[in-house]
């Protein structure tokens, strides 16, 4: 076991863990670290705790010092640099004729490197604004170029929910998710109700993924025969997955059939431990490029 606390340097980014060093650190504090990009100002989020030696990536840099005020005033004047970057760097983009989205612009806590955030459909030859950019700020330049979920990360926005988006508020890392998921759950397809702000499948997708594979596991499918508990026989007509109802056509006299609701506990049919669907539907086949789509996404978030 080993001793660490957990830092973030951009709100919902990803929680990095360093040596405490001794000092009482707690969680809100604000520390001075150093990291690949140089020493940095971050937000404590996991105070001092213990953590098995596997999850920690060695060598563990250890926290330089508790943030001063003249650190927090530092980092108020390069919050309010970083918005005058943001515009400098536009003009020069709109010289060059650059066919780029700006994203963001961020200083690294010591002022050693200022680094553009962008979007684009290609590669973009962007060595002259680079040049540009170094001969205005005399410092290190990299612009990075970032997909349309890492765009949406930072950008912010509501949902289609009415809260603030996931990826932003809280998410520190994007989840895998798949067409298969919104199938489970027996949503639509519509790629335009199942997809986030970022024009990619919605993260929620996965929340309730598990819940709904375990409730799917005791369901019969659709078109499957069962026994019913009256001694019944019949189709399975539709299935509701979280109030384990299932509706069966049964035959109740001579040719006369009847629908009927039964609690799944009532029925006996052949359990499955997972849901197979032999038959591909003719939508899901439709959406396979919006699944491929989402791989490309997750590369480039990668």
């Amino acid at each position: 076991m080993i001793n660490v606390i957990g830092v973030r340097f951009r709100p919902a980014g990803k929680v990095y863990f360093f040596d405490p060093a001794g000092m009482d650190i707690k969680t809100g504090d604000h520390v001075i670290v150093e990291t690949a990009r140089g020493i940095e100002f971050g937000h404590v989020v996991l105070g001092s705790r213990t953590v098995d030696e596997e999850k920690v990536v060695q060598p563990l840099k250890p926290v330089i010092r508790m943030a001063t005020a003249a650190d927090e005033e530092t980092e108020r004047r390069n919050k309010e640099k970083e918005k005058d970057a943001f515009g400098i760097c536009l003009e020069k983009i709109k010289k060059h004729n650059l066919q780029m989205k700006l994203i963001d612009a961020e200083y690294t806590f010591d002022n050693n490197k200022v680094l553009f955030y962008f979007t684009a459909d290609g590669r973009i030859d962007f060595r002259e604004l680079v040049k540009d950019l170094a001969a205005v700020f005399k410092t290190r330049i990299e612009l990075r170029q970032i997909g349309v979920r890492d765009e949406t990360k930072i950008m912010g926005g509501i949902g289609i929910c009415g809260r603030p988006l996931c990826c932003h508020t809280y998410l520190s890392e994007f989840i895998p998710v798949s067409i298969k998921m919104a199938k489970e759950q027996n949503l639509s397809l519509n790629p335009t109700k199942i997809s986030g702000v970022c024009g990619r499948l919605m993260c929620c997708l996965k929340n309730e993924e598990e819940t709904y594979e375990e409730l799917n596991s005791k369901l019969p499918n659709i078109g499957d025969y069962v026994t019913t508990d009256d001694g019944l026989k019949g189709e399975v007509h539709s299935v509701s997955v979280l109030r384990q109802l299932v509706k069966v056509v049964v035959t109740v006299g001579k040719d006369e059939k009847e629908i009927r609701e039964y609690p799944v506990e009532s029925l006996k049919f052949r359990p499955k431990r997972r849901r197979e669907r032999v038959n591909v539907d003719a939508e899901l086949k439709q959406l396979e490029a919006l699944e491929k789509r989402e791989g490309k996404s997750k590369l480039d978030n990668n």
